[in-house]
Formats: structure tokens, sequence, C-alpha cells
């Protein structure tokens, strides 16, 4: 063991040797760019831009794993990578995306479904992904594996496609005008830009017309229609469920990760909960006289399974889908939600107010409600108009 152990010491030191000649040369050239053995493996170090996760705003001396063996080849393969990177530094052009490491390999070194599971990695390792982890994982499960998973069947069905060839090909393989055409575009376009593609047409040409079009032609249940369903389902828990759906437009699963403990006559908000996709959240009812009818300060939710360690909000939600259709709700438990949000609008509450209780950016809000809204800024710059007339 002595001995072997006196041989690595000398090859070691014969290719440190080696190092410090290279660092020399790149040092008369003025590189910016040094190689290092690190045990058996080579890095460089050079003053880089801040990581993508750095709270730093200007360059700085960091380490740049190569992943290379500290060997002979190694040396050469490294010297190639500093004067890479030195270019790259002087031109302004030099781009973390394309050295940063997933299980100790870069992205480049990486086959396809090696680098789908760095993206899905990524995605989870976000900071504000790591506040809500049950929530990302329920957003990657529902709107981002599916399609990462349809992406890697068709390229290795097709071994001759490209990596954007493949991409394309899945949001084509999508119905268009569907939701499901806009949410792979999404997801695929921010796996593009995980793995620095430039893609020569954005995705979002691809949408089509989903969207406000969608919400337009959807037939949504009247006050009467939502109040006679309700009585129609037998179990108090599952009412309760329904019933605060109806009153204050939430996701199916944010129903139970709600406080309710201040519902009163005098206060009409609850509470949506941190663990929920779009985080805390306050919401009021519309109406408030449905806390009454629909018992909501008596009632109780479900004994369903909602520790996040052990399920999911995508889950969770299912199983409400589930029971709609159990109790024959004529309309699909989202149907409540867009109604809710009509309601708001023919109330004339704020876009920016609705938008905020629903959890979601007052683009979506104005872009999924344009109909409803539009109706009633016109009917108020008509109502505005006459009023000036009879003044």
């Amino acid at each position: 063991m002595a001995e072997i152990d006196a041989i690595s010491a000398k090859v070691y030191e014969a290719i440190d040797g080696r190092i410090a000649q290279l660092n020399q040369r790149l040092k008369i050239a003025q590189m910016g760019v040094q190689v290092e053995r690190r045990g058996i493996k080579l890095n460089l170090r050079a003053t880089l831009p801040p990581r993508p996760d750095s709270v730093r705003l200007r360059p700085y001396q960091q380490r740049l794993s190569l992943g290379l063996p500290a060997t002979n080849a190694g040396l050469k393969q490294a010297e190639q990578e500093a004067k890479i990177i030195a270019a790259h530094l002087i031109q302004n052009s030099f781009d973390w995306q394309n050295y940063l490491t997933f299980g100790g390999k870069r992205l480049s070194q990486m086959n396809l479904l090696e680098q789908l599971q760095a993206f899905e990695q990524d995605f989870l390792a976000q900071p504000d992904r790591q506040r809500n982890l049950a929530s990302a994982k329920t957003t990657w499960n529902s709107a981002y594996a599916p399609y990462v998973k349809k992406l890697a069947a068709i390229a290795t069905s097709h071994s001759q496609f490209t990596v954007v060839e493949a991409i394309y090909q899945t949001v084509h393989s999508t119905e268009i005008n569907s939701r499901s055409r806009q949410v792979c575009c999404t997801a695929l376009n921010a796996l593009a830009d995980f793995l620095n593609l430039k893609l020569p047409t954005e995705l979002k040409t691809f949408w089509g017309g989903y969207g406000s079009s969608q919400t337009k032609a959807r037939q949504l249940p009247t006050d009467e229609e939502i109040v006679a369903a309700w009585q129609q389902i037998p179990n108090p828990a599952w009412r309760f469920v329904y019933g605060v759906m109806a009153t204050y437009g939430l996701r199916n699963h944010e129903v139970f990760f709600c406080n309710y403990s201040g519902l009163s006559r005098e206060n009409t908000m609850i509470e949506v909960l941190p663990t929920t996709k779009t985080g805390s959240h306050e919401v009021w009812a519309f109406y408030p006289e449905w806390i009454e009818e629909f018992e909501l300060k008596t009632g109780c939710l479900p004994a369903i399974e909602t520790d996040l360690t052990k399920t999911t909000l995508q889950t969770v939600g299912q199983r409400v889908t589930a029971q709609f259709r159990r109790y024959k709700v004529p309309f699909s438990p989202y149907d409540l939600r867009h109604a809710w949000a009509v309601r708001t609008i023919h109330f004339g509450l704020s876009d920016t107010v609705a938008a905020r209780m629903m959890g979601h950016s007052v683009a979506v809000h104005t872009r999924t409600y344009h109909q409803w809204i539009s109706r009633r800024d016109q009917q108020q710059a008509v109502e505005a108009a006459l009023r000036r007339r009879e003044g």
C-alpha cells in the first residue's frame, strides 16, 4: 500500500509541475484563468460573474468544476477550457448555464434523459419553490412532468431529432387551441432556457387561441343553479367543501388548506394558507349571505389525507373532482371558481383586488375574464356619460 501511495504521489507531483508551467503560460498570455488540482480532479479559477443563485452583483474569484481527471489528457482539455472561458470573459459573453454541474456532470456532458432529470432537480431547487416545496412538486407533476416525459418518448423514438426538433414535435403533438398546448409551451420553454437552447421560433407562437375565448364559451352556472346543486349533496362534509368553493372561488385543493376560525357575521374573510399552489392570500365572500345559507360557520371538512409528506396538492384536488362526479354536480369545481370571479366583476370589485384574492396575476385575470370585464367597463362608462348629461 505504501508503495502504491508513493507512486501516486510522484504522478501527482509531475502533474502539479505541468500545471505550474501551464499557469505560467496562461499568465503571460493574460488569460485571467488558472488551472488547479483538487485531489484527483482539475478545476479552473478566475474572476467570474456571480452565479445565478448568488446575492453578489459584481464578478469575483471563483472555482469552476471541470469534472476532468488530474492526468495529462485531462490537463490538455483543461487548457482548452481555460482559453475558451478567457475568450468569453473578454467578450463579456460568459454564461454560467454552460458550466453548472448536476451530480458532478455538466449539462453538455449529459445525454437527454440526464438533462431532463437535471431540469427537474433545478426546478425544485429554486429558492422561491423551496419555500413551498409541496406546491412546487404539484406544479411539476401536473404542468411539467407530462410534457417532459412526452419529449423523452419522442426523442427516443426519433433518434435523428435534435433536442430542438423534439421540443417542436412535442408541442405539435398536443391539441391546438387547448390548455394542454399552452402548458406544454410554457414547460418546454423553461426547459429550453435551462439547457441554454436558442429556439428559432418562440413557443408562444404555437399557443393558439386558448384563453379568453375558451372562458367566453364556458356555460357558467347561475346563482340559483349553484344553490340547487348544493342542496342535492347528501354528505355534510362535502356540502361544506362545495359551499366554500362557491362562496370564495377557491381552487379544489385550497379548501383543505384554509383558516376558517375567523368566520362570523361581521367577518366574511378566510385565509388561504402558504402551503397552497400560490401561497398565502385572503379571500372575502361573494355572496356574504351564502355563509349562512351553506352553513359554513358550523361545517367541517371531509377526513382525507392532507399531510403533504404523504400526498400532493394535485391528489387532494382530484378527490374534489371525483366527489363532484359522484354526487352528479352538473358542472365542474372550476365552474364555481369562474362564477365567483364573474360575480366580483358584476359587483364592481377592482380587478387588482380580485386577482389577488384568486391567487393569480392581474394579467391572467384580465385575459381570462376579458369578456365580462369589458362589459362592466362599458356599462360604467355609459352610466357615467348619462349622469353627466343629466347634470
